[in-house]
């Protein structure tokens, strides 16, 4: 399973990115879908997860209201539409996916991207 998170870039704090996750070598609908986030000097931290279906989402509380994850199971990608952007939004974005759906826990994930950069100037 391959994973390609694209969409990152530099933007003003106030604004909006949407990232995408394109993945390939699985079906696609049957895998559950995590962003998680990686700051310089910190640990990485989850994000939002959804569920195969995607009917069920699952957020970290800080970030609820800002962030929206999404998928299009025909189009094999997943999307984390991120507004109002701040610059402790400032990381490296990574998707991930695997059979636990709305997991918040990296080690339940099996597949991992490259992660984007994002980078929110104040």
């Amino acid at each position: 399973v391959q994973l390609q998170a694209s969409g990152g870039g530099l933007v003003q704090a106030g604004g909006s990115l949407r990232l995408s996750c394109t993945v390939s070598g699985r079906a696609f609908s049957n895998l559950a879908i995590g962003w998680f986030r990686q700051a310089p000097g910190k640990e990485r931290e989850f994000v939002a997860a959804i569920s195969w279906s995607g009917y069920a989402t699952n957020y970290a509380d800080s970030l609820k209201g800002r962030f929206t994850i999404s998928r299009d199971n025909a189009k094999n990608t997943a999307y984390l539409q991120m507004n109002s952007l701040e610059a402790e939004d400032t990381a490296r974005y990574y998707c991930a996916a695997g059979a636990r759906d709305l997991s918040d826990r990296i080690q339940l994930y099996d597949y991992w991207g490259q992660g984007t950069q994002v980078t929110v100037s104040s």
